[in-house]
């Protein structure tokens, strides 16, 4: 029975014709001096790619390792390098396997065996690199789902055909055309440029917070300015790579703005009031802040939104920016300022309280974190209690009175222990109760 190749699918028509292709140039190959040559020329330069390896590895491996407490650039760059020298095999045969496809090229006038040796070793180096070199998971992600099938089909010599189908694909949205092809290259190059973005970001973000000499709301305005300059970036190349014209954004742009204006009114409110704080330095991070509503907390956090403050049972506040705006803000760190606290006792109506101020002073003094400067600690007479004589020590401190620091418990403290010391004695309620209409007494 015959089998009609012309009846058959056309999809079964095409796998058969590349078959019969494949085989024809397999037979070719087999019955060729020059391919035979070639695979020669293959074998030959993977073994000296081998020798050379063995001999150049150990070398790079003594150069390149750093000191094991060294932490400087060149010291990083030297780490960097001794990662790639798993690629010295792959690469090495490569090179090797180039330079047999110029000699074939040259005497036989064909290299297509050894060509395909060199996809082979190219695809072997794209491996090595995502398995062994790439630590980045995203990285890792798209080499093992990009960049491993791009090289195979680089090597069995496909990949022009792929990519000349995907550029005659045209996809239109609007007025705006492009091809599958330009999709997929701006998917690619999107991914990537957003990641270097973001590891760009990291970056800069870093060295910034290790100029100690800049304001702490200078290093957050210049970080938030290399954030938008970077990812603006990215955007103006993505586009690029894609190929859409800036001008059909542009029209796009203004019609969702007009759209979303009103919506997006209090994000943007917020966003520049952000920028506004950072630029006059009102609030930053580690500032103790009260605000008009009571609610008071240290901010840990900004983003272009809001501050977030975190109060000391561990609870967090998300306060819009606008809110330091325009409501009343008490900031009670400004970066070290000093505040003053207060703290009240009393002692006995037998007490010579002549002798009272010099006693406190002398005692609350000794605390590490009672300041001298803008005012020593200042004693005053409040009043005459019903128990006994009421007194209030005043005192400047760096930072709040509360959290880490206990100032007004520690001079509590101090003020009990001198006036033990000194037996003057601290009054507690009295009070006298009478009974009327009591039973009379047997």
């Amino acid at each position: 029975m015959d089998w009609d190749l012309s009846a058959q699918p056309p999809i079964v028509q095409t796998a058969v014709g590349y078959a019969i292709q494949g085989y024809e140039i397999a037979l070719g190959w087999l019955l060729s001096p020059a391919a035979w040559s070639q695979f020669a020329l293959l074998i030959l330069g993977y073994f000296a790619a081998v020798v050379l390896t063995r001999r150049i590895r150990p070398v790079l491996t003594r150069v390149l390792t750093p000191p094991e407490e060294s932490i400087s650039l060149l010291s990083r760059l030297r780490r960097g390098v001794l990662m790639a020298v798993p690629l010295l095999l792959p690469v090495l045969a490569y090179m090797f396997a180039a330079i047999g496809e110029q000699v074939t090229r040259s005497i036989f006038g064909t290299g297509t065996v050894i060509a395909f040796g060199k996809g082979v070793f190219l695809f072997l180096a794209a491996r090595v690199l995502v398995r062994d070199i790439v630590s980045d998971p995203f990285l890792k992600l798209l080499g093992r789902y990009v960049l491993l099938p791009v090289v195979a089909l680089y090597a069995v010599g496909l990949l022009d055909l792929l990519t000349e189908r995907l550029d005659n694909t045209i996809v239109s949205l609007g007025n705006i055309s492009f091809s599958v092809m330009a999709l997929l290259r701006g998917v690619i190059a999107g991914a990537l440029l957003f990641w270097l973005g973001r590891w760009s970001n990291d970056q800069s973000a870093a060295y910034i917070n290790k100029q100690q000499e800049m304001r702490p709301a200078t290093r957050q305005l210049a970080a938030k300015a290399a954030e938008l300059l970077i990812f603006g970036l990215a955007f103006v190349l993505l586009m690029n790579i894609m190929g859409v014209p800036l001008t059909s954004l542009a029209v796009l742009g203004g019609a969702i703005g007009v759209g979303l204006g009103f919506g997006l009114q209090k994000i943007a409110s917020n966003y520049i009031s952000g920028v506004i704080l950072l630029l006059e330095g009102q609030a930053t991070v580690g500032d103790y802040v009260e605000l008009d509503n009571g609610e008071a907390g240290t901010i840990v956090k900004t983003t272009a939104r809001a501050m977030i403050l975190e109060t000391f049972d561990g609870r967090w506040i998300v306060v819009p920016n606008e809110d330091f705006i325009t409501t009343r803000v008490i900031n009670y760190s400004d970066q070290g300022s000093a505040n003053r606290l207060d703290v009240a006792f009393s002692v006995s109506y037998d007490t010579d309280i002549n002798l009272v101020p010099d006693i406190i002073v002398e005692a609350v003094s000794k605390h590490p974190g009672v300041l001298k400067v803008p005012e020593p600690p200042d004693v005053e007479l409040r009043g005459f209690g019903d128990s006994g004589i009421d007194f209030g020590v005043e005192f400047w401190v760096n930072g709040i009175d509360d959290g880490k620091n206990k100032y007004a418990s520690d001079v509590l403290f101090l003020i009990w222990n001198a006036l033990k010391e000194h037996n003057i004695e601290i009054p507690y309620p009295h009070r006298v109760v009478e009974l009327r209409n009591a039973p009379p007494k047997e």
